[in-house]
């Protein structure tokens, strides 16, 4: 508890430091002191910065938090609000945190609070002041922590949930039809509750906020890793498309398949045709391609794309929209058409406005 405690006095004394070269960047400023907070049974500010503006006295009243998830951050703003309107009605709140996401400065912005984080990000305006600074980049620890929230594992778990966004989940049952560890939906539990993309209710996990995490999700997600294969087929039209819906259909032979990207598209929510199809399958799936579709190996001028998946549990988050016509769920076709190019991006917002819209 002792070293915890020195820790949190350390942040704080970086976060005064930090709110004191922002200020002393303002001529019209001077800094006549920051305090840290003074223990008491009640809330106090963590810190207290004492400024002359242009000879008038004026504080900041800062809170300190050591993550700037929504989640902590709600809470902060409610006691800066708090004390600002009891205690120092003729100070300025101000939230700190290592790094502060454009959701909560929007949260900070609508409540009337100021904001600073430790990467460069801040907003504090009071009187004739203002102070505004942005950085382009996340830093790399947030980054991290949003790519762990979407790789293979936690992905599993988040395609649950969005089939049935309003439903609420206990984590075992999350952990049975997902397939992973109770661990690792704790985990994923936790990074959506920080977000408040999730609450939890009386029932369980419930997402609140689908749109904001598939929004995210596309901002940080890239092709699956595996093997792109590049094949030409004489086959078109009809006779395309039922050969590949008989060699998707289930039946005794080993091997997954399933139309993705555009080819998905056009049986999810049909926008605009390709000359080529695009497919996920595993190995025997591709054998089974190979052969309906008698496909060969092309280096260039190719109308049929195959990747083979690292992450094969791909391969089970499908859906079947008409008999054997196998595809990658809307979700996961909507990332795929993100990442396609213009044509791509065009056809994933009509997929998204027919096949993945939720009640507000």
């Amino acid at each position: 508890m002792l070293k915890e405690a020195n820790l949190m006095k350390e942040a704080e004394a970086r976060a005064g430091e930090a709110l004191r070269k922002v200020l002393e960047k303002v001529p019209i400023l001077q800094v006549e002191g920051i305090d840290g907070e003074i223990m008491s049974g009640e809330w106090q500010p963590d810190l207290i910065a004492r400024l002359l503006v242009d000879g008038r006295p004026h504080q900041l009243i800062c809170e300190y938090k050591s993550n700037g998830q929504p989640r902590y951050a709600r809470p902060a703003l409610l006691e800066l609000r708090n004390y600002v309107a009891h205690v120092a009605s003729e100070a300025t709140p101000v939230f700190i945190a290592p790094y502060i996401s454009p959701a909560v400065r929007q949260m900070c912005e609508e409540k009337g609070v100021g904001y600073l984080d430790l990467e460069g990000n801040a907003r504090i305006a009071f009187g004739g002041v203002f102070i505004e600074l942005a950085v382009a980049d996340k830093p790399v620890a947030e980054q991290r922590e949003l790519k762990s929230l979407f790789r293979p594992k936690s992905a599993q778990v988040l395609r649950a949930m969005l089939r049935e966004p309003g439903r609420a989940w206990r984590v075992t049952e999350l952990s049975q039809i997902s397939g992973v560890s109770l661990g690792h939906v704790s985990n994923v539990r936790t990074g959506l509750m920080d977000r408040e993309w999730a609450r939890v209710s009386d029932d369980g996990l419930v997402l609140t906020e689908p749109d904001a995490l598939l929004d995210a999700w596309r901002e940080s997600y890239s092709a699956p890793p595996g093997e792109r294969l590049r094949f030409y087929t004489s086959l078109h039209g009809s006779t395309f498309e039922d050969a590949a819906r008989s060699a998707m259909r289930a039946d005794s032979s080993p091997g997954r398949a399933a139309f993705a990207s555009f080819s998905a598209a056009q049986w999810l929510a049909p926008y605009a045709r390709t000359g080529s199809h695009y497919f996920f399958a595993d190995d025997e799936g591709l054998c089974k391609l190979q052969a309906a579709l008698k496909l060969t190996p092309s280096s260039k001028g190719e109308n049929v794309v195959v990747t083979v998946p690292k992450d094969l549990e791909l391969l089970a988050d499908i859906v079947e929209p008409a008999p054997g016509a196998i595809c990658t769920s809307p979700v996961q076709t909507y990332l795929d058409l993100c990442i396609a190019g213009e044509r791509g991006a065009e056809a994933a917002d009509h997929l998204r406005q027919e096949r993945l819209s939720w009640p507000k």
